[in-house]
């Protein structure tokens, strides 16, 4: 099998580009990016050492995949992953990224009649429709209740059928209008396709960022010793998400390269769930128990733009059709961070602290 996977140098890409490969040593893996995230540069090295051929290029540009031989699958995981992004000045970089890009994904996939696996985000759905669900509030965090102003949610967390009228952050609108073309491609090309709506995915070699990566960032602030904020919701930290581990994601991924006809042209929401959700005041007390460090927290009331109170993922559908279900929880997470961080101590600190 030879599979291309974009945004090839990035967390998520490189981390199923080596676990693919690891497993798999006979495909051969091609990983494009064009290494404008900071500490990309990093998976290179890493790339090349699993076996896995790196190729500098950016899915903007047609002519880049001139050069890229056939493949089976496309795993089109390359993305400006910010909700900010294009929100403090011109959209361009976003969405040339990430709706033009994933247009010439799907041409090059169309030319060799590849499968094409599309990471999604949970962003896809709207801020004010999140903003509105009923919810109660415990000593700790935000849930969900079962009763709902509207279809597709309840204390499980967001299925694939909740509303999507309404403004989602203009990187969530690139993402689902990405996943219309798709669609269509899969329906008028016959194109083999598979829609994963991710919540927040995390683990080792994620290069965390305020408004990209939020785990890490948690994790390395108290590792570092600096100081941290809970912004919004009254400045509690109640906030809530789900956490999806790259392992358990490599998992998913892995089936539905080897079981694509089988949910062909599906939309699925896949994150941690329930079972391995935290708000920011419960992270921090598992950081504080993990790294033994405790870190000041400033409180800051006023919400930030296109934050939400909280997002949990309903993985029914996707359990129900692949079988597939996370299995790492939230401090394992934490653990698996915080053992990096002690592994790559001066690599990380310039790019994390």
């Amino acid at each position: 099998m030879k599979i291309l996977i974009t945004g090839g140098a990035g967390f998520v890409g490189s981390s199923l580009a080596i676990a693919l490969k690891t497993n798999y040593p006979v495909y051969e893996i091609f990983c494009l990016d064009n290494l404008k995230r900071k500490g990309s540069e990093l998976n290179v090295a890493r790339l090349a050492q699993a076996g896995i051929t790196f190729v500098h290029g950016d899915i903007r540009n047609k002519e880049d995949f001139d050069s890229l031989p056939a493949v089976n699958t496309v795993i089109e995981a390359s993305a400006e992953p910010s909700v900010l992004a294009g929100l403090d000045g011109t959209p361009d970089y976003l969405i040339n990224t990430n709706l033009f890009g994933t247009v010439n994904c799907l041409n090059y996939a169309l030319k060799h009649r590849a499968g094409f696996i599309f990471l999604s985000t949970s962003r896809v759905y709207p801020i004010k429709t999140i903003e509105t669900l009923n919810f109660a509030e415990t000593e700790t965090r935000f849930v969900l209740t079962d009763e709902q102003p509207v279809k597709g949610v309840s204390s499980k967390g967001i299925a694939e059928d909740f509303p999507l009228d309404g403004a989602r952050s203009l990187y969530g609108t690139t993402k689902l209008a990405s996943e219309l073309i798709i669609q269509e491609y899969n329906e008028f090309y016959g194109l083999k396709t598979i829609i994963n709506r991710c919540g927040v995915i995390t683990g080792p070699w994620q290069m965390g960022k305020v408004d990209q990566g939020v785990m890490v960032l948690w994790i390395a602030k108290h590792y570092w010793e600096q100081q941290l904020g809970y912004f919004g919701y009254g400045g509690t930290g109640k906030q809530t998400r789900d956490m999806l581990h790259i392992a358990d994601l490599y998992r998913l991924i892995d089936w539905q390269l080897h079981n694509l006809e089988a949910i062909n042209g599906e939309i699925l929401n896949a994150g941690g769930g329930l079972t391995s959700s935290t708000s920011l005041q419960e992270l921090t007390q598992i950081c504080q128990e993990v790294t033994g460090k405790t870190i000041p927290i400033k409180q800051v009331a006023e919400t930030r733009t296109a934050d939400i109170r909280m997002y949990i993922t309903d993985n029914t559908k996707v359990t129900r059709l692949t079988g597939w279900a996370p299995q790492i929880g939230v401090r394992q997470i934490v653990e698996d961070i915080t053992d990096w961080l002690d592994k790559n101590n001066k690599a990380l600190e310039p790019i994390l602290k």
